[in-house]
């Protein structure tokens, strides 16, 4: 099945895609991390709205589809040098902040004030950075809580998977340490959706990531490219720790981003860029100049 967030008639609903359609499913579910509260509960529920024909619907292109999920009960979850080509392609362009290749998956979190819709505008002020950069990635949300799951398990835990662009400020990441939350956590930054598709719907590692930033293939890759699988990923975040129904985990991006480039390839304020991936739809968004920097007194970025 495919979920979706939309606004409809001034609310927030969820509802299921069909064909050129969206089967709303009752008011008070207002992302798709609200049915998947509902645990089996909001199986019958689709199952009783299937079978009846009370149930409304609305032109899946009338529809206004928002991100997802937009409750979080913590920061969303990312990984980092998943792809090997992504990893090599920046040695000596991590500006003195060089890392050996890691035996084991590298996770960091970015703020959910990041989140916005599939056809949103990306906020961009270059005050706050001089290097954005676009970042295509396969996300998942967890359906069933689990700690220290086992890899032969962990495709159990998933309940369905969507795109994310992980927009990154590379200088934000160099000022702090190299560390990487505070230069991907700028507000209104994240594209994510457009829907959830469970995994019956697809062939999860021959999905092909790409990113077009106007027009120009930036970077595609297939999901079974990945340097450590989502199995892995899953079993190594949740060694110790609980994962829960509705976190969101983005699991890497492949080569071809901007900072690796030689030159080196920037966003700025009305450039388009499109992220898709096989059976999952595509993220469509233009940067565009919203004030971020306030009365802040902390030094704008600037390009040297």
């Amino acid at each position: 099945m495919r979920f979706a967030s939309l606004n409809f008639a001034g609310k927030e609903r969820v509802g299921i895609v069909e064909n050129d359609e969206v089967l709303l499913l009752p008011e008070g579910l207002a992302d798709v991390a609200d049915f998947i509260a509902l645990g089996g509960d909001g199986r019958d529920l689709v199952a009783k709205l299937r079978r009846g024909d009370t149930a409304p619907r609305v032109a899946l292109a009338q529809a206004v589809l928002l991100a997802p999920v937009r409750r979080f009960r913590r920061d969303i979850m990312c990984t980092g040098w998943n792809y090997w080509d992504h990893f090599e392609e920046g040695r000596g362009k991590r500006e003195g902040q060089e890392v050996d290749r890691p035996k084991a998956p590298t996770f960091f979190s970015k703020g959910p004030g990041t989140v916005i819709g599939p056809t949103d505008d990306i906020a961009f002020d270059a005050r706050i950075s001089a290097k954005w950069d676009y970042e295509a990635e396969l996300a998942l949300v967890i359906g069933r809580a689990g700690r220290s799951i086992p890899a032969s398990q962990a495709l159990d835990h998933v309940f369905g998977y969507f795109l994310a662009n992980d927009v990154s400020q590379r200088d934000l990441q160099r000022r702090h340490g190299g560390q990487w939350l505070k230069g991907k956590s700028i507000d209104d930054t994240m594209p994510m959706g457009p829907t959830v598709v469970t995994e019956d719907e697809l062939e999860v590692p021959e999905i092909r990531l790409e990113c077009l930033l106007n027009g120009q293939v930036m970077q595609s890759a297939l999901v079974k490219q990945m340097a450590f699988s989502i199995p892995e990923l899953i079993a190594e975040l949740s060694f110790g720790m609980t994962l829960m129904p509705g976190d969101v985990i983005i699991t890497g991006t492949p080569a071809g981003v901007g900072n690796a480039r030689e030159p080196q390839i920037f966003m700025k304020a009305g450039d388009h860029v499109l992220v898709r991936g096989t059976g999952l739809g595509e993220l469509s968004n233009r940067l565009v100049s919203r004030d971020l920097y306030g009365a802040s007194d902390v030094p704008a970025m600037s390009a040297s």
